[in-house]
């Protein structure tokens, strides 16, 4: 089939599906790219079918009816609900973990276990289901602390605490149910890190990987990263945080070990693994694994890639060898993303977007909550509206294109930040 063309599903409805669906588009080995459930820019370009990415009998069936060759799955939830399992075993090609490799996301508690278990290095930590016994751990601990719902909470389940009686009340509301729901049933209480973030994503092949470009995503709300966090305000790649030498470091050190203890623990792992890294003084320290591509990190990470991506994705979900490079543009990329204000948390949906009657050279507007009215403009329908993604030689060009494209965007209530990349920015 790696010589045949095939029609392609994009499982999802957010940014990163928007770009994943795009980027397939170009493959030659693309018959057709469709998407589920999609949304309001993904529907004016794709085929887009309304089903419940959580369900997967609904999953299964439209990839039958559709005669769908190969399914790229986006979001988590699908994946730590088993959803590639359920294609496999329907003969249904698909990128992605199975449920047990999810699990590396779906289950902050099952990660940090299993990094201790491995030596990879990570935070000092404790998991709890109890509040008696969290609250022991929380008074022999010094601060601040970090607070984490063990279970999927959309990038938000994470409380910095900087006070005893601020850790106790957000276990307390987390063991609850109150804040996140079974998500919180469990919680791990960590150190905290000092140092900067970034993001080091791979595609895997059991123990055989390929890097991508290494990113550097926002996840406050405010500028200078202040507020709440959220699901990412902005990313840029590459970042020069990293160097060569820090990502042999990296993978000598996290990504080996991980992929080893992974096969060791008898999980053969496909599709991507998104390793969060504090970069602090003792050196890179894993704060999360993710089982699927970044969101923003994908709108600025694929237009970085120099080639066909569809059959990298391929050989993954088929377990074959990967390659162990792929060629990158030399070019930076940013993407701002246009939010509705009060986001992440109550916010006004529905407004009508106005957008520019054409896009400028190197930028690419990627659609995330956005739908169809009924008749047929395109409003708002989420918290992350849009983002806005430009390229350039340097840092410095792809933010004055992806800022230039945001100025072009109207609706009432649009938010963005306007320091997306200031710390590299701040250093040119």
């Amino acid at each position: 089939m790696q010589n045949e063309q095939m029609k392609i599903l994009i499982l999802g409805s957010g940014g990163r599906e928007h770009m994943l669906a795009k980027v397939c588009a170009l493959s030659p080995l693309a018959k057709e790219v469709v998407v589920a459930p999609g949304n309001g820019g993904m529907s004016q370009e794709f085929s887009a079918f309304p089903i419940d990415v959580e369900n997967n009998d609904a999953i299964v069936r439209l990839a039958t009816e559709e005669n769908v060759d190969f399914v790229v799955v986006g979001p988590e939830v699908p994946l730590c609900n088993g959803a590639v399992d359920a294609l496999n075993e329907n003969g249904i090609i698909a990128y992605g973990p199975n449920q047990v490799g999810a699990e590396l996301e779906g289950s902050k508690a099952f990660t940090k276990d299993f990094l201790a278990r491995h030596n990879i290095p990570t935070a000092a930590y404790g998991n709890f289901s109890e509040v008696e016994a969290a609250r022991d751990f929380l008074g022999k601990s010094r601060l601040p602390l970090v607070v984490k719902a063990s279970g999927l909470a959309a990038g938000k389940g994470v409380v910095i605490c900087e006070t005893l009686e601020e850790a106790e009340n957000s276990v307390r509301e987390m063991l609850s149910g109150e804040s996140f729901g079974e998500s919180g049933k469990e919680v791990v209480i960590e150190e905290f890190l000092e140092g900067e973030e970034t993001s080091l994503h791979l595609i895997c092949s059991g123990d055989s990987y390929v890097t991508l470009p290494m990113s550097q995503d926002h996840k406050k709300a405010g500028e200078g990263d202040t507020g709440l966090n959220t699901g990412g305000m902005g990313a840029y790649a590459p970042t020069p945080l990293v160097t060569r030498e820090m990502l042999s470091d990296y993978e000598t050190n996290i990504v080996r070990p991980t992929l080893a203890g992974l096969k060791a623990d008898g999980i053969d792992f496909r599709g991507t693994l998104y390793i969060g890294l504090m970069l602090t003084q003792d050196g890179p320290k894993v704060l999360e694994f993710n089982v699927r591509f970044g969101d923003p990190e994908t709108q600025v990470i694929l237009p970085l890639i120099d080639e066909d991506l569809v059959p990298v994705l391929l050989a993954s979900a088929k377990g074959e060898d990967l390659p162990r490079n792929l060629k990158f543009k030399n070019e930076s990329a940013m993407v701002v993303v246009l939010a509705s204000k009060g986001y992440p948390e109550s916010y006004s949906k529905g407004e009508i977007i106005n957008f520019p009657d054409s896009l400028p050279k190197k930028t690419d507007l990627i659609h995330a909550g956005t739908k169809q009215n009924e008749i047929g403009e395109i409003v708002s329908a989420g918290g992350r509206v849009l983002g806005a993604v430009g390229r350039g030689s340097t840092l410095s060009e792809a933010a004055e294109r992806a800022y230039a494209l945001c100025d072009s965007i109207g609706f009432t209530s649009k938010f963005l930040r306007r320091d997306i990349g200031y710390r590299e920015l701040s250093r040119d």
